[in-house]
């Protein structure tokens, strides 16, 4: 068997959850440096072991809450695991929040440059994208627009073309089309399933099944921090169907 370009061995994600109300920040300081703020152990991700092999697509399935984002977020580098371990091969993009590392003041094609840059694209090679950047996103005249007037499908459909403007070797998408108007969910979907045939890894959670079934040909069932099922797209799907009947 060829080696996995991910790896994910027994990981687990704790979060300390506040066990009482602090009604403004100087008590929460005071409480803190007193020790007297008491936490609650909270398991988002428990015990989670896979592997995934070269152009295999997971999409991860599971109710709000059962921790699919933080999966993704682990995997993206975004947050440490508080127990176990992963690794990945190659070029990663991750598509967790379009847009989360945008400026509102700035325009859209500074936040081309800017949006770039924190992705790792050289400025040489933003430049010579940049065409392509801008007629993907179909903003016209409105990429010299200050963000704080963009729409949030707008922000969305900047954020996807500059991120999907390279071939990763591997994909991570959460939500992130679930948002702007149909036709543009299409081509993003589009542009995606473009990548399948030169062995793209993808991880993909959406609340839209249906998504799911088409773009993926794996899937793993996420309850409450656990992974439950593993198999193909069309078993899990069946298995998660019929818990939200």
């Amino acid at each position: 068997m060829n080696k996995a370009v991910i790896d994910v061995n027994h990981i687990g994600m704790r979060f300390n959850m506040s066990s009482e109300k602090v009604d403004n920040l100087k008590e929460f300081v005071i409480k803190t440096l007193k020790k007297e703020i008491k936490y609650n152990e909270f398991w988002a991700l428990k015990d989670i072991s896979f592997q995934l092999q070269k152009g295999e697509r997971l999409g991860i399935l599971g109710l709000n809450g059962a921790g699919k984002s933080t999966l993704l977020k682990i995997l993206a580098g975004v947050l440490k695991p508080t127990e176990g371990s992963y690794s990945a091969t190659g070029r990663i993009v991750p598509l967790l929040e379009l847009g989360a590392g945008f400026e509102k003041q700035y325009t859209g094609l500074e936040n081309i440059y800017l949006y770039g840059t924190m992705l790792g694209y050289p400025k040489d090679f933003i430049n010579e994208k940049l065409d392509e950047i801008v007629q993907f996103s179909e903003l016209g005249d409105f990429i010299n627009v200050p963000l704080k007037n963009y729409s949030s499908g707008m922000k969305s459909r900047l954020g996807f073309s500059i991120a999907t403007v390279v071939e990763p070797d591997i994909l991570i998408l959460d939500e992130v089309l679930a948002v702007g108007d149909a036709k543009f969910k299409r081509k993003c979907e589009k542009k995606i399933t473009s990548m399948f045939d030169k062995g793209v890894t993808v991880l993909f959670v959406s609340h839209s099944l249906p998504q799911v079934k088409r773009i993926c040909n794996r899937a793993v069932l996420l309850e409450k921090g656990r992974l439950t099922a593993d198999g193909s797209i069309k078993e899990v799907s069946k298995i998660y169907e019929e818990k939200t009947k």
